[in-house]
């Protein structure tokens, strides 16, 4: 191949090629805000989170239920499914909620203001500050889960957005930005990798809400079930990560946390909407479905 057929020259203007995009083409754009009008469902809960089971949708279902493991009744909440590939974070009900258009969002309507939330890491650190868990008091440790839960939300481009991209989704591959963010997914697995030697959790002894917001990226990525990539990035090397991957994917709360919003992969493993406790007994999609 020449090198006029591989190399980009950048326009003076950029506008917009609606036809680009590969796999999401049809959910991204250059403008904010809404395409049409729905409210947005709410029920008998105290929190409503709109969501579907990406890794930054896992952050805030496995967080809930890890607080009603806990003993948290008032961490209730009812999950409501949004259908990125159809546009659902387009619709106004939830844009009022984020005006970014990113799931996870969240309303807090257990105080007598309701309180919006969009984000994953801030929705984690509301939710560990209103119920005092999964973030320690003690000032060494609580900087330490904070450094490493805003490692999570400044790294993750480079893997979602970055490797998995290219990598998996992008409608034609090519070596430079492959390479460029197979680079950037390994270093940060190393960066894990030598922090989890040495300490059971992120932040030490304790789990906390930066595992909870690593794991559904890295840890996910570190048991080969995210981008087919396992092989490619050699991800077994990581022992350490691998460890502390698998140990986390056990915790009943994990389990049932990845099963919200869920809308792919064995019907088993698949919780449309979750209303109740007893929705992972009876599933929701076989009620609404």
């Amino acid at each position: 191949m020449s090198d006029a057929e591989t190399t980009y020259t950048p326009p003076k203007i950029w506008t917009w090629d609606k036809g680009s995009g590969g796999k999401f083409a049809n959910i991204n754009r250059p403008v904010s805000g809404p395409t049409h009008d729905m409210d947005r469902p709410v029920g008998k809960h105290p929190f409503q989170l709109y969501s579907l089971a990406t890794p930054n949708g896992v952050k805030a279902t496995v967080m809930f239920e890890e607080l009603l493991e806990r003993g948290h009744t008032g961490a209730e909440y009812d999950a409501w499914l949004i259908n990125i590939q159809e546009g659902g974070q387009f619709s106004s009900g939830f844009v009022e909620v984020n005006p970014n258009s990113k799931i996870p969002a969240l309303m807090d309507e257990s105080g007598e203001t309701p309180v919006r939330l969009f984000e994953s890491g801030a929705i984690l650190v509301h939710l560990a500050e209103k119920f005092g868990e999964f973030l320690p008091t003690d000032p060494a440790k609580r900087a330490e889960t904070m450094a490493w839960l805003f490692w999570q939300m400044g790294s993750a481009p480079y893997l979602g957005g970055g490797f998995g991209h290219f990598y998996a989704y992008a409608p034609e591959k090519f070596e430079y930005p492959i390479n460029r963010f197979a680079m950037e997914a390994k270093r940060q697995l190393d960066v894990l990798d030598k922090r989890l030697a040495d300490n059971e959790y992120l932040a030490g002894d304790e789990y906390t809400t930066a595992d909870i917001a690593v794991w559904p990226w890295y840890g996910v990525l570190a048991m080969g079930k995210i981008y087919d990539s396992a092989e490619f990035l050699q991800v077994h090397t990581y022992t350490n990560v691998v460890r502390w991957a698998e140990q986390i994917a056990k915790r009943p709360a994990v389990i049932r946390g990845r099963k919200v919003n869920c809308a792919w992969g064995p019907p088993e493993d698949q919780l449309h909407e979750r209303h109740d406790a007893s929705d992972f007994e009876t599933k929701t999609q076989d009620k609404i479905g």
